[in-house]
Order: C-alpha cells, then structure tokens, then sequence
C-alpha cells in the first residue's frame, strides 16, 4: 500500500500511518507564484493500492477548493502512472451539508462534488460522519463507505455510566437516527437504562427556530448530545439549555467535526455546556489557546476507526 498524508501537519493523517504501521509515502508538492500547484508522487504507484488521506475543511493557509483540488490532482496523477486502486480517505468532507434542494434554483453541492472527485478514477471513498448518509451514498457513483463518529465517543461513555444514569440525545429532529444508532449501542453494553431525548431545532433560510421543546425523559442523567458538526455552537448550546430545564443533570456535548467558525470561542463558553468533545477530523485552530472552551474540550482521535476501516477494505481484496 502507498498510503499519502496531504496535508502533513495534520496530526490525523500521520495517527492513520502509525495505526496501519504504514509508512507515509512521499511525495512532491510545488506551489508556483500564482497559487498554482504541482503534486508528484516519489515512488512508482505502478500496479500499487494507493490512499491519499486529506480532510476537506478551511485552514490558515488553504481553503476547502484548495484541499479538493490537490486531492484530486494527486489522485488523478496516481491513476495516471498506474496505481492499481486509488481510495480517498476523507475525514472530513467538504460540501456535505447541501445534499438536497430547499430553496429555489438551489445547488445540489454534494453531487456535484462527487462529480469531480469520480473524475479522477477514484475507485472508493471514505469518509468520516456525512452530514447525510443517504444523501452521500445517492451522490457518488463509486462505493463508498461512511464511518460513525460514536465508535470514537463510546469509551468516553462507558466511563460516564459507571458514574450515572445516561441519555442520548439529539439537538434537531434530522441528527436522530444518528443519536438512536448510538444509543441502541450503549443498551446493548449497559445494564442499566439509558434514556433518550431529541430537541426541537428546525433550520429554514438559515434561520434558526424551535430549540426549546424536549421529547424524551433526561431528568438527573448525563445527557450525551451527538451531533455532526459543531461551527458557531449555537445549535448545542441552545438544545443544552432546553436539557437542562428539562432537569438534566449535566450535558455533554459531542461532534464529529469542530470547526469551530466565528464566534463559537463566545457562544460554546456558555457553562449550560458542561463539556465538549470533538474527534481530531479538523484541528481546533480557529479555538483561541488556554480560553474557556479550549479548557471543556477533549479531542478523541479517530485515526483508530479509519485505520480500521481502511485495513478491513483493503484485506477483502
């Protein structure tokens, strides 16, 4: 295997290699005084099982275009040069959130993503919590395989319920299913009863309503709030607060991407959120360093849960 970190100050990509017992293949990247970029893999990929690793969120130097673009020109230049398979190991996949039309003359941004990544001869993509996982697997035309961020949380609650009652619960009624595949889990692991809840939170327009009614018994347990993607926080921290008048105990709340844009160092201060955990698919850097968020954060590392995916596709052939 020729396995490709594209973005090697990301501790992601190197945690994979190490889980693999892999090395990270090398390869050549130029960037030409007008932003243009050369991507040259070092080792002949001829007849090889390639995997470029590259998260698709926003840094401090390229923006998601950046990312996809030198995703799939190094994918295409393995293809290219003979690379038996190329898979994209994507641990977190830009353009997610727009997978259908709400508004008229809408994108459909997913699709056409997939459009351009299935351009290159990708022969599979993996990715890490889709915003929708129907509306992923619909958009590509290659297999694909999506990975649930809670396997990476679950340790974290199972040391919680040795403390006390639990629940799980979701800040809207799209991330459900999400929170009940979590919560079947955990009553299969627990013996005891672990309670389940779901907030009332519609998006429209990009406004915001609801946010306020709890279904599901929370009083005196921890509650476990899974969602997908954490960017202002104003999504938890408002499905935190109606927990808690609806008596629970302590809210936690859990994503699978941080990314934490403008304002969220403000908004997820907030103490209604008793803790945050996020997996290390983005690094915090939009977080500032020692501040009141950055103290509540724990990030869990999800290169286990890729790695294994990959090894366990990878063997079947």
């Amino acid at each position: 295997m020729q396995l490709y970190a594209l973005d090697p100050d990301d501790p992601i990509g190197p945690a994979i290699a190490a889980a693999l017992e892999e090395p990270l293949a090398p390869f050549e990247e130029r960037r030409f005084e007008d932003g243009e970029r050369k991507l040259r893999p070092l080792h002949d990929p001829r007849g090889q099982e390639a995997v470029v690793v590259a998260g698709l969120h926003g840094g401090s130097v390229d923006s998601p275009h950046d990312r996809l673009w030198r995703l799939m020109l190094l994918a295409a230049t393995l293809r290219d040069h003979g690379a038996a398979r190329v898979t994209a190991l994507i641990p977190y996949l830009a353009y997610a959130r727009k997978d259908r039309r709400t508004q008229p003359f809408d994108p459909l941004s997913l699709r056409v993503l997939a459009q351009a990544l299935e351009s290159t001869g990708l022969a599979q993509v993996i990715v890490l919590e889709p915003h929708d996982v129907s509306g992923f697997e619909n958009a590509f035309r290659v297999p694909v395989l999506q990975l649930e961020a809670w396997h990476a949380f679950s340790a974290i609650a199972l040391a919680l319920a040795e403390a006390g009652p639990l629940a799980v619960a979701s800040p809207d009624p799209g991330g459900a299913k999400r929170a009940l595949r979590w919560h079947a889990a955990l009553v299969e692991r627990l013996t005891h009863t672990v309670g389940f809840a779901m907030v009332d939170k519609r998006r429209s327009g990009g406004l915001l309503t609801g946010g306020h009614l709890v279904a599901g018994d929370v009083a005196g347990r921890t509650v476990l709030l899974l969602d997908d993607i954490v960017a202002t926080g104003h999504t938890l921290v408002q499905a935190a607060a109606a927990l808690k008048r609806a008596g629970a105990r302590q809210v936690i709340g859990l994503a699978a991407h941080g990314l934490f844009t403008e304002g969220a160092a403000h908004l997820l201060a907030d103490p209604v959120l008793d803790a945050l955990v996020v997996t290390d698919s983005v690094p915090p850097m939009r977080l500032p360093p020692g501040g009141p968020v950055a103290a509540k954060l724990q990030v869990v590392s999800a290169a286990p849960l890729l790695a294994h995916a990959l090894a366990s596709v990878t063997s079947s052939r």
